[in-house]
C-alpha cells in the first residue's frame, strides 16, 4: 500500500496511535493525531511527534474536528462508539486499524496468537522458540512493542510474532496470518461488547483472510466454524487432539514430546500454552529437538502466578495478569494448598459464579476490593468467608491475617483494574512492593 501523499487521521494517542503516525509520517503521508484527552495530558506525546510534523489535535478540538481526510487509523484502545470515531465516520471516510496498517507495510509471514488468556505467555514463547531454532522473529503487537513500531525492521526479520487482541482484528480488511494461534474463548470485555457472541466474532476475524495454504492452530475445546487454514489442535483437558496433556507430559499423537518438569511454567494453562507454541513450530518446518530447549529455557512474565515472596511459611503468589473469570479458574486450579484469595476490580459486566464450586473447594477466605466486591460477596458468600478491603494495602493486611502456614496467599483479581490502577502491571507491581515491604521490615 503506498501512503505518499495521503492525508491521514490517527485516532488515539497511546502507544499503538503514535507508533501508526509516526510510520505514516515516514512513508510521506500528511498525519493529524487526535485524542479527546485534554492538551496538557499529551505533552509528552507533542514533544515526540513534533519533529516529524505531524500535527496533533486534543480534547473538544479532536471530537469536533470537521477536516476531511483519505483515510484515518483506529487505535484499538478507542472504543468505536466515542464521540472521537461518531464524529470520523460520520464523514464516511474509510477507517482501518493499526494492525491492518501495518501488516500492509510489513511483507513478512506473521504469526497471530489470539484469545481471552495466555496471549502475552504465548506470543513469547513462540518468539523464544523460533529466534532459538535460528527463525528471526520479534514478539509485538498487543503484547508491546506496538507492531506499527517494528516494520520498519521487518527487513531483518523471516516472521513477525504478534499477540493480538479482539480490539485490533475489528477493523482489519487484508490481514492474513500465515499461522494463526486460538488459545481459548471465556467471558472478558463485556463492557466494550454486547455480548459474547459479537466478542466471539471479533476474536473469529484473525482465521478470516488465511487460505488453505496457512495453518490454524486452535484449542481443540472449542467449536469452531470451518476453517479454511490447516489446522492443528491441542487440550490439556480433552483427548483426541493433536497436543495433548498425561501426567505433566506433553505428547503430540500420542508420542512424549515435552516434560513439565523440564520448563520454568506449570499449570494446565501453561501446558496449553506451550501445546500452542509447538504447533506454531511444527506450521514453521521445526522439528521438535529444535523447540524444545528454547522452550525450557523460558523465564515466565511476571503478574501470571508470578511467587513474589514466604512469609511465616505462606507463599505469596502474584497473579495480577488474571483479569477475567478463566484466568482466575485456572489459577485456582493449579493450586494444591488452601488459598486465600484476593480478587476483584473493575465492573467488566460479567458474573463471578460460574466458579463458585471451585471456590468452595479451594478457598478457605475471600478478600475483595474493587468495583466488584459487594457483586462478588454476594456470590460467594454462602460458600466461603468473605471479607471487603478499601485499598490493596489493607487487602493484603487481611489475607496475611487470615492465613496459615502451609497457605498460599494468591492475588488473582478475575477483572481488570482500571478502578484502582493503571493497569494490571502496576497493580501487580504494588501488590509485589507490599510483600517485599512486609518482608523487609520482619527481618529488620
Amino acid at each position: 500500500m503506498n501512503y505518499n501523499g495521503k492525508k491521514i487521521a490517527v485516532l488515539g494517542a497511546g502507544e499503538s496511535g503514535v507508533a501508526a503516525a509516526l510510520l505514516l509520517a515516514g512513508e510521506g503521508a500528511t498525519v493529524t493525531l487526535l485524542d479527546s484527552a485534554a492538551p496538557d495530558r499529551l505533552r509528552s506525546v507533542a514533544e515526540k511527534i513534533a519533529p516529524h510534523n505531524i500535527s496533533l489535535l486534543a480534547g473538544t478540538a479532536a471530537d469536533d474536528d470537521p477536516s476531511r481526510y483519505d483515510l484515518g487509523i483506529l487505535s484499538p484502545g478507542i472504543d468505536p462508539s466515542a464521540q472521537l470515531v461518531r464524529n470520523f465516520t460520520r464523514k464516511q471516510t474509510g477507517l482501518i486499524g493499526e494492525l491492518e496498517l501495518s501488516f500492509s507495510l510489513c511483507g513478512k509471514p506473521v504469526i497471530a496468537i489470539t484469545g481471552t488468556n495466555g496471549k502475552t505467555t504465548t506470543t513469547e514463547l513462540v518468539a523464544t522458540m523460533l529466534n532459538g531454532s535460528g527463525i528471526r522473529t520479534l514478539a509485538a503487537g498487543n503484547i508491546s512493542p506496538a507492531f506499527a513500531a517494528i516494520v520498519r525492521k521487518c527487513h531483518e526479520l523471516d516472521a513477525v510474532t504478534l499477540e493480538v487482541s479482539s480490539f485490533q482484528l475489528e477493523q482489519i480488511r487484508e490481514f492474513r496470518p500465515k499461522i494463526a494461534l486460538w488459545l481459548n474463548l471465556t467471558p472478558d470485555h463485556l463492557d466494550r461488547y454486547a455480548s459474547m457472541e459479537e466478542y466471539r466474532n471479533a476474536k473469529l476475524r484473525i482465521f478470516e483472510n488465511q487460505t488453505p495454504d496457512d495453518f490454524a492452530v486452535v484449542n481443540a475445546r472449542d467449536e469452531l466454524p470451518a476453517l479454511k487454514a490447516r489446522k492443528i489442535t491441542f487440550s490439556a483437558m480433552k483427548t483426541g487432539a493433536d497436543f495433548g496433556l498425561n501426567n505433566g507430559i506433553i505428547s503430540h499423537h500420542g508420542t512424549p514430546v515435552l516434560n513439565m518438569s523440564s520448563t520454568k511454567l506449570h499449570g494446565l494453562h501453561n501446558a496449553e500454552n506451550l501445546m500452542a507454541a509447538m504447533g506454531a513450530g511444527l506450521a514453521m518446518g521445526l522439528k521438535f529437538e529444535q523447540m524444545t530447549p528454547p522452550l525450557c529455557a523460558y523465564e515466565p512474565l511476571p503478574h501470571r502466578c508470578e511467587r513474589v515472596g514466604v512469609l511465616h511459611g505462606v507463599d505469596y503468589v502474584n497473579d495480577s495478569k488474571a483479569t477475567n473469570i478463566d484466568a482466575l479458574e485456572k489459577a485456582l486450579l493449579s493450586e494444591s494448598r488452601p488459598v486465600v484469595l484476593i480478587a476483584g476490580g473493575k465492573d467488566k459486566g460479567f458474573e463471578f459464579d460460574s466458579i463458585t464450586p471451585l471456590v468452595a473447594k479451594k478457598v478457605r477466605h475471600a478478600v475483595l476490593i474493587g468495583e466488584m466486591s459487594d457483586r462478588i460477596a454476594k456470590c460467594w458468600g454462602g460458600v466461603v468467608r468473605c471479607e471487603k478491603a478499601g485499598s490493596l494495602e489493607n487487602a493484603v493486611e487481611a489475607a496475611q491475617a487470615a492465613s496459615r502456614p502451609g497457605d498460599v496467599v494468591l492475588f488473582s483479581p478475575g477483572t481488570s483494574s482500571f478502578d484502582m490502577f493503571k493497569n494490571y502491571a502496576d497493580r501487580g507491581n504494588q501488590f509485589r512492593k507490599l510483600i517485599q515491604s512486609i518482608a523487609s521490615h520482619e527481618n529488620t
